[in-house]
């Protein structure tokens, strides 16, 4: 696990916390794509500008990189060992994406690009809410290209299993390494 992509079925899942908490645990460095997306006051980057910052991280030997953006999945495949999917339901993402919102008003997260204060609009809201099933699917079907190709598929449905996750990580990283004699 040196390369991985930090991945979820809908805004509000969880993926930039869990990312930060798993960059910690392993010492590996997090890039969120909404900090390489956005420009200031929510300007979208030029796609070439951000496939290529993209390009520049996958090149490197360990990486945690948060965000869907499947348009841009072929630039991080190819070099991802391990790609964590969160996939919470429905309402726990649209409950989460509304209270970001609120704690975050008039702010902007470290995990979204300079300049860019927190907002809320409708049609972000109806995004969750009309595309969740479709993602959802449209997930499974490349999960089957990932695996077949040698990745590591590692799939958390719900916030035990993610809590579950991270607390075996921890408790791995912080075993004394057995010497060989």
């Amino acid at each position: 696990m040196r390369r991985i992509m930090v991945i979820g079925v809908s805004a509000g899942v969880g993926k930039s916390t869990f990312a930060s908490e798993l960059g910690e645990i392993l010492r590996i460095d997090v890039y969120h794509l909404d900090a390489l997306y956005w420009r200031p006051n929510w300007i979208e980057a030029p796609f070439k500008e951000f496939e290529e910052a993209q390009r520049e991280i996958a090149e490197r030997q360990t990486w945690i990189i948060e965000g869907n953006y499947s348009k841009t999945f072929g630039v991080r495949e190819d070099r991802v060992d391990t790609i964590i999917y969160l996939e919470l339901p429905r309402y726990v993402c649209l409950y989460r994406a509304l209270k970001r919102w609120v704690t975050n008003i008039g702010k902007t997260r470290p995990d979204i690009g300079a300049g860019c204060k927190e907002k809320m609009e409708w049609k972000f809201l109806k995004y969750i809410v009309t595309t969740y099933k479709e993602r959802k699917r449209k997930m499974y079907k490349r999960f089957k290209l990932w695996h077949s190709s040698g990745k590591e598929v590692i799939v958390l449905k719900n916030k035990q299993e993610i809590h579950s996750y991270l607390q075996d990580l921890k408790t791995k990283q912080n075993q004394p390494h057995k010497q060989l004699s």
